[in-house]
């Protein structure tokens, strides 16, 4: 029952306790307290409800502990919160206390620099089935708080049909209060729901008491719809406009700009960090990455590469200097100036062509990888004229690339960020113990007792029903991680040409499936051992550069720290110049050389002659 930004609704006295709200979070609840008040006090006043009077004095208390725990950066603010303060407390002056509550807010949110609008355009229908689940109970289906529990709260759920109600609120208000829950009140911190959600559901509230739109919406932007009351909106473009811009939201991708969420999270850094909160800091940093870079990578390595890469260098920067506690609003500052700079220079969309080769070179790219891998099982089994076997890795390769088409439809938007790299970084590791595996069990073939003399008659216990289960993980694994990398690539390249992005894909897979072919029958022609060998080499090799990337996903999502050295950075080969990627790979290469030394390398001894 999420009563929205909005108001109260079921028990706060036993809610459980929450952290205190640090950084920009903390500023907003002093503006969401004070918006509060601003809707709030006078009606308490003219009512005289000794209830909705306490509530207020609660709230004026809440804010000026809001103030003491920002410490000298709200000492600006205070004067103006006690003054409010000793006014509430004897229930004076409703004529311009609200008005003085909201000029305060505002200042705050302007000096402050806060975020006040949605990182996107609200998903108005999945904000329907979350209102269902979490607030019907208290405001009805329909908003109007016409339910059996609504007569027992004190004070009521919120009407979002009540016009008087409504003059004062906004999305940004029921934002604001599902976020932090109002003290003394039945309304609790809907902290269980992410952003998306809370801001979706503020949307929603508005909603309920618009007729039916039938034309597009006047030009407005989500910071302003999200701000603005009914009222507010009605004096702008008229009131019959009111339902359209309610109903039918903008598509903005990201509000405040392409990089809007991560310059965001870079600010709630610099903030964190000045207040002595290093770790916070750190972990807003890669909040800003994984939310506000990683979901426009994909368009934006198409468009401008040199940027991505001049991006994620700075975001290194930026971490490390976190991590020592060295030059960190320096780093952070010339961060932000970075992405401004990527931003106003623009970034116009690719065209047909320019797509086409990105998506060519992005599947050659991602498919090496899986190219080295299912090539040399093929070659390999094609030589043991293992056919059963030959099938069943065209069956992973086949399943591999649905997993790449589903990826295409639904991936992008049900897994970005940290998500996805979590995924990628996971698969990455499972990956490395898949190509370890094959190259044991390519070692355990070339090094059978018969394997030269009597090699059909051994295929059966050679290439059992465990070598099959391993040989389809083996290459599905390979396939597929490429493939669901590719396939978000892809995705992104299509919203500057759909067809140059198909047509580059589709050309790109006919290619690594030449070279697989080509692989396959140069490894037939090979000397069987030769074969063996080569074939176990590339996947020891493609172990190493696979580990590199996930241990460099893991950095992204900053589970491990960076240790950056001069070296070279090949990423597409996993060579990253960072001690804590670079040495675990090096101890790999180290022991993959030993093990060849051991087992395929060194030709076995002859076994002396009696004499």
């Amino acid at each position: 029952m999420l009563a929205l930004a909005l108001t109260a609704v079921l028990a706060a006295p036993a809610a459980p306790t929450v952290a205190a709200p640090q950084g920009d979070a903390a500023w907003h609840r002093l503006v969401g307290l004070l918006q509060y008040l601003h809707g709030d006090y006078a009606g308490a006043i003219a009512t005289k409800d000794a209830d909705e009077l306490a509530e207020q004095e609660g709230l004026i208390h809440e804010a000026v502990l809001a103030i003491d725990s920002l410490g000298v950066k709200a000492e600006p603010y205070r004067a103006a919160v006690l003054s409010l303060k000793a006014r509430i407390d004897e229930g004076q002056d409703p004529e311009h206390v609200p008005a003085e509550c909201q000029a305060l807010a505002l200042k705050i949110l302007e000096e402050q620099k806060l975020q006040r609008a949605p990182r996107r355009t609200p998903d108005l229908k999945k904000a329907e089935a979350l209102w269902t689940t979490h607030c019907t109970l208290c405001h009805g289906a329909n908003g109007d708080a016409k339910t059996a529990i609504a007569p027992t709260l004190n004070p009521p759920p919120v009407n979002f049909h009540d016009p008087e109600r409504m003059t004062t609120l906004t999305p940004y208000r029921a934002f604001n209060t599902s976020t932090f829950g109002v003290k003394g009140t039945a309304m609790v911190a809907f902290t269980q729901l992410s952003e998306e959600e809370r801001w979706a559901l503020g949307f929603y509230a508005f909603t309920f008491r618009q007729p039916a739109c039938d034309h597009v919406p006047p030009a407005a932007t989500l910071q302003e719809l999200a701000q603005a009351t009914d009222e507010t909106l009605a004096a702008k473009y008229g009131q019959a406009e009111v339902a359209c811009l309610r109903l039918k939201l903008p598509e903005e991708k990201v509000a405040g700009g392409l990089f809007g969420p991560a310059r965001a999270g870079l600010q709630e850094a610099q903030q964190l960090f000045a207040a002595g909160q290093k770790d916070a800091a750190r972990a807003a940093v890669v909040d800003a990455y994984l939310l506000g870079i990683e979901p426009v990578e994909p368009m934006l390595r198409a468009r401008n590469p040199i940027a991505v890469r001049a991006i994620e260098n700075g975001f290194t920067q930026t971490r490390v200097a976190a991590d020592k506690g060295e030059n960190f609003q320096a780093e952070s500052a010339a961060l932000l100036k970075l992405l401004e700079q990527v931003e106003s220079d623009g970034m116009a969309k690719s065209g047909f062509w320019s797509v086409f080769l990105a998506a060519l070179f992005i599947l050659l790219r991602e498919g090496f990888e899986a190219l080295v891998v299912v090539g040399a099982l093929l070659a390999v089994l094609k030589k043991l004229n293992a056919q059963a076997q030959v099938r069943i890795v065209y069956a992973a390769v086949a399943a591999a690339l649905l997993l790449g088409i589903l990826a295409l439809a639904f991936a992008q938007k049900a897994l970005a960020g940290a998500n996805r790299e979590w995924l990628e970084t996971l698969v990455a590791f499972f990956a490395v113990a898949m190509l370890l595996y094959a190259a044991l069990w390519l070692n355990a073939r070339s090094t059978m007792s018969s394997f030269m003399t009597d090699l059909r008659g051994q295929m059966t216990s050679a290439l059992g029903s465990g070598s099959s289960l391993g040989l389809f993980t083996v290459a599905f694994t390979a396939v597929g991680r490429e493939s669901f990398e590719t396939a978000l690539f892809i995705q992104g390249l299509a919203g500057d040409s759909a067809e140059g992005a198909l047509w580059g894909a589709g050309v790109g897979l006919v290619a690594v499936a030449i070279l697989v072919v080509v692989i396959r029958k140069v490894g037939f022609v090979l000397p069987m051992k030769t074969l063996f060998s080569a074939s176990t080499a590339l996947l020891l090799a493609t172990a190493v550069m696979v580990l590199g990337k996930g241990l460099h996903g893991l950095q992204e999502v900053g589970v491990l720290g960076l240790k950056p050295i001069p070296f070279i950075e090949l990423p597409v080969l996993g060579i990253y110049a960072d001690a804590v990627t670079l040495s675990p790979q090096v101890l790999m290469g180290i022991a993959a050389v030993w093990w060849w030394r051991r087992t395929i390398a060194v030709p076995p001894r002859a076994t002396p002659v009696a004499t």
